[in-house]
């Protein structure tokens, strides 16, 4: 590839004495990568003429041009920073030193790490994120040469080991395909999504490309015959259009094919694989154009959306539509402006143009606002694991739009409720809420907020803080680290001993709950990293750390062997590990029953192979032959695992139906019931629940526990072994 291309990309938007200063740049690249070759055995330079290449078709400046030809000359060939800013000025060295450091981040898990050092990676990984965020709310410029870095590195992956492919796929779609779309960045969104699943997924990749192409004549007929129509009457009532199909991307086809098996359906009854785009001149022909596509077809209930004037938080503006076409078929319609299409491909970058005395227009600085946020909730989370938090819940994910009572819109996290609306208005409304009113109708707290809903906040004249409940992940009250942050911040600023007193009662709840013992408090908070034991329930009682993450600390192991069938006879888990053994029979003690994340021991005995006991089982702490215990520990993941567990509850009518709801919904499976009437008007019930871990236990008995007339849920051994039998 020559530099002609990369000239004649830039030559149609930047006059000639910027195009120099390009042409300079590739000058300098050529001579500091002379003689250097990459892995795939082309010269280095192709790596960041590619780069520029992309960033010429997001027509970006020529600042941002010459750092992308030189991103890689500090690292590759030793050539100062220093040296690039004599040369090219402060604010492509800038760019530069940003892209050199960004390359330098690593996101992926070491394959080889202990289980005690992955927390100290977790926490280099959010501060590697914090570090990149940061950097791009300085110059945006910097996250564009990073994307269009990683789009070329994919292109070129295939001489690495297979290993170390899917490692950088993986990193890809977990962390630059969302930050591509929070962008708006379509053009590198999704060629970075198909690379990322053809290295992920190489199998369902070429079958999908293989059905795609197989239907691919029959679905360019239909388009065409759809765009005639629509094109006639768009020319009889004097509307210009410019109107084309626009097909579905690999990774997205997959997305649906997804949605579509889990309601049963197969390929070939996905009928929008294609969609239909209208480029018209103004908004207001947007909405004309809608209407005739409306009245020519009929538009499915529910499948309208107005993003012109509700934009997306990435700035993304659109009119879709899904209307039953040509022999009943479902078709989606886009409706937007050139310019809006314009921004569609090419996100923020297509505002961003440097000018002589001129940063940004107008549009770029609010379509990249949630990055300046950034620059604020650094400064107030206290972590880095916080922080990434906080862009994982409140950015990469998508968003609704809610009014206040006098309709200023409010963009939340979807899932986001009352409470998480309360606490965007102002920190003292979310403290004083007592309640919510969504579209004038009076709902709970965990209410899910949907797009277009009117949230009036109902509140108390008196002084109140928040509830502790709002804290737990499990209740659904908060969705928001916003919010998260705000409540904890208020808790923390209540009296210490009533914090800690309280984090006493939560830890020894949860930890009575899931059946673990931890009784050296000193220990435990060491563990976590708390200088004194006071330290460490006070940040218990305040929400600084959650009980269930403690819990699933404790556990340390989430592998889970194949599935039980047989409740009352486990099938024995071939995946539990005999260490230094090898393969032995190994069968889950009926006495404790173990799950993933229990400490376990193993017992051999005389004619059954391996039992594998829990470490502070009964048996094993009153066995005499202590040379007949080995170490044991668990296998692979995706197993499900039989655990006894007891409900306390003031008996009524629909309880029992209520608890299987919510066990339902965790998608846990009751294999037995039982229960005992008592004569205060009490029940006790028995379930036993095929659950795949404790992280999965702890989710559903914190979800049981907030049912009404439930007093409480304990985990129990063989003294609460189930009989299966009909639900009252």
């Amino acid at each position: 590839m020559s530099v002609e291309l990369l000239l004649e990309k830039a030559g149609q938007y930047l006059p000639p004495e910027k195009l120099a200063v390009v042409k300079d740049a590739y000058n300098f690249a050529l001579q500091a990568h002379q003689g250097q070759l990459r892995k795939s055995g082309e010269p280095y330079l192709e790596h960041p003429l590619q780069v520029a290449i992309t960033l010429a078709e997001l027509q970006l400046d020529a600042g941002a041009l010459a750092a992308a030809l030189l991103h890689d000359v500090s690292e590759e060939s030793n050539i100062p920073i220093s040296e690039i800013e004599a040369r090219f000025g402060p604010e492509v060295a800038q760019l530069v030193d940003g892209a050199t450091k960004l390359g330098r981040l690593s996101w992926q898990m070491p394959g080889e790490v202990k289980r005690r050092d992955i927390l100290a990676v977790r926490q280099q990984q959010a501060e590697n994120m914090r570090k990149m965020l940061v950097a791009m709310a300085k110059d945006l410029r910097v996250v564009f040469i990073k994307l269009a870095d990683r789009l070329h590195n994919m292109r070129t992956l295939k001489p690495l080991p297979s290993e170390k492919r899917r490692a950088i796929a993986r990193e890809t779609l977990d962390i630059y395909t969302p930050l591509a779309h929070r962008l708006g960045i379509w053009e590198l969104k999704w060629q970075l999504e198909d690379l990322a699943f053809r290295y992920l997924e190489p199998r369902k990749y070429a079958h999908l490309v293989k059905l795609v192409a197989g239907r691919r004549a029959e679905r360019e007929k239909f388009i065409a015959g759809v765009i005639d129509i629509l094109r006639k009457e768009l020319d009889r009532v004097g509307l210009k259009a410019d109107i084309s199909g626009r097909p579905k991307h690999i990774y997205s086809i997959h997305q649906k094919m997804e949605r579509y098996a889990a309601q049963g359906k197969h390929f070939n009854e996905i009928y929008d694989l294609l969609a239909l785009r209208v480029l018209v001149e103004t908004v207001p022909d947007c909405y004309n154009a809608v209407g005739i596509v409306h009245s020519l077809w009929h538009p499915l209930p529910g499948a309208f959306n107005d993003y012109i004037a509700n934009p997306k938080p990435n700035g993304y503006q659109s009119l879709h539509t899904v209307v039953m076409c040509i022999g009943a078929v479902p078709l989606e319609v886009q409706i937007r402006t050139r310019g809006m299409h314009q921004f569609d491909e090419y996100g923020v970058a297509a505002h961003w143009r440097y000018k002589e005395g001129e940063k940004v227009n107008k549009h770029s600085e609010e379509s990249i606002g949630w990055l300046r946020q950034l620059i604020d909730w650094h400064r107030e989370l206290s972590g880095a694991e916080e922080f990434l938090e906080s862009v994982k819940t409140d950015i990469f994910i998508d968003q609704v739009f809610v009014f206040s009572p006098k309709g200023e819109i409010k963009d939340l996290p979807k899932g986001s409720t009352p409470l998480d609306f309360a606490y965007r208005i102002h920190t003292e409304l979310g403290h004083r809420c007592v309640g919510g009113k969504v579209n004038g109708r009076l709902v709970s707290l965990s209410y899910q907020l949907g797009n277009g809903d009117v949230v009036e906040i109902v509140t108390t004249k008196r002084e109140k803080g928040p509830s502790r409940d709002w804290l737990n992940p499990n209740l659904g009250y908060v969705k928001t680290s916003h919010a998260r942050e705000k409540i904890r911040q208020w808790f923390k600023k209540q009296e210490r001993a009533e914090n800690i007193e309280h984090g006493r009662e939560l830890l020894e709840k949860e930890l009575k709950q899931l059946g673990l013992r931890f009784s050296d408090r000193e220990e435990l908070a060491k563990f976590f990293k708390y200088e004194t034991t006071d330290d460490f329930l006070a940040a218990i009682g305040y929400g600084g750390i959650s009980v269930h993450h403690i819990a699933l600390r404790l556990a340390a192991q989430q592998e889970q062997p194949r599935p039980v069938t047989d409740v009352a006879r486990p099938k024995p888990p071939t995946s539990i590990q005999v260490l230094g053994v090898g393969d032995l029979l190994t069968n889950l003690a009926g006495c404790c029953h173990p799950v993933p994340g229990d400490k376990i021991i193993g017992y051999v005995t005389r004619s059954r192979g391996v039992t594998v006991h829990r470490q502070d089982c009964y048996s094993i702490v009153r066995e005499d032959e202590k040379e007949r215990l080995v170490k044991v520990d668990w296998g692979q993941p995706d197993a499900l695992y039989p655990v006894n567990v007891k409900v306390e509850a003031w008996d009524r009518v629909g309880l029992v139906r209520d608890i299987s709801s919510v066990v339902a919904e965790e998608k846990v499976n009751i294999a037995g019931m039982s229960f005992t009437e008592h004569d205060d008007r009490t029940t006790s019930l028995y379930l036993t629940l095929e659950t795949k871990g404790l992280s999965q236990l702890g989710r559903l008995l914190a979800k049981i526990e907030g049912v009404r007339g439930v007093t409480g849920v304990t985990r129990v051994g063989d003294e609460a072994t189930v009989k299966t039998s009909q639900p009252k």
